[in-house]
């Protein structure tokens, strides 16, 4: 009998195979709609350290939000993978080197400024699927929700495609919610979940 675990593993296989079908010039077209809409996030214009991720798998684009935060004075920050199966942060610097990690994904070098995640304004996520309850449905490694599990501080927004929505999956109790999801059609808030609603009093 399928199982939950099922279910979404088979959602990913066809969320991801309709992500990388996506023709580049609407990939291009999208990913500079996106850093529009980001304006309009709440505190935009006071956030200052900013944490981004280099598309891998048909992901939307981030260089063009990246030059839009460079050209307003903010600092970017890309993930570098840990042992623990965790993330940290490290400063990324327009055409400074980047190394591979172990999934060939580019991410800053030793030599890049850190930074603690919980010190981030805002932190912008790729993901599989994303739901209006603010469940993002990731690639399955939990990166992210370890990695925020404990950093409530960072505003957190998931960064992807209109046709990336999804409905009717429940979030367990390790998924970190997103607070805002950025697409090129604009930005979509999500309700606070109950952990959020605790830690804000």
């Amino acid at each position: 009998m399928p199982t939950d675990s099922d279910a979404r593993s088979a959602l990913r296989r066809q969320l991801r195979g309709q992500r990388k079908s996506i023709e580049p010039a609407r990939r291009d077209a999208a990913a500079r709609a996106a850093a529009e809409h980001i304006s309009g996030l709440p505190g935009w214009s006071a956030a200052y350290r900013i944490g981004l991720y280099w598309p891998n798998d048909g992901e939307l684009d981030t260089q063009p939000l990246a030059d839009a935060c460079r050209s307003a004075g903010k600092r970017v920050y890309l993930p570098v993978l840990t042992q623990h199966r965790t993330l940290t942060f490290r400063a990324w610097r327009d055409n400074a080197s980047l190394q591979n990690n172990r999934y060939g994904i580019p991410e800053p070098t030793a030599q890049a400024d850190a930074i603690a995640v919980a010190e981030l304004d805002v932190v912008v996520m790729p993901l599989v699927g994303w739901q209006r309850d603010g469940y993002r449905l990731g690639m399955g490694g939990g990166f992210y929700d370890r990695t925020l599990a404990d950093a409530w501080g960072p505003l957190r927004v998931g960064l992807a495609y209109d046709c990336q929505e999804i409905n009717g999956l429940a979030m367990q109790h390790w998924d970190v919610a997103l607070q805002w999801v950025l697409t090129e059609n604009g930005l979509t808030p999500c309700p606070p979940q109950p952990r959020e609603r605790l830690t804000s009093r």
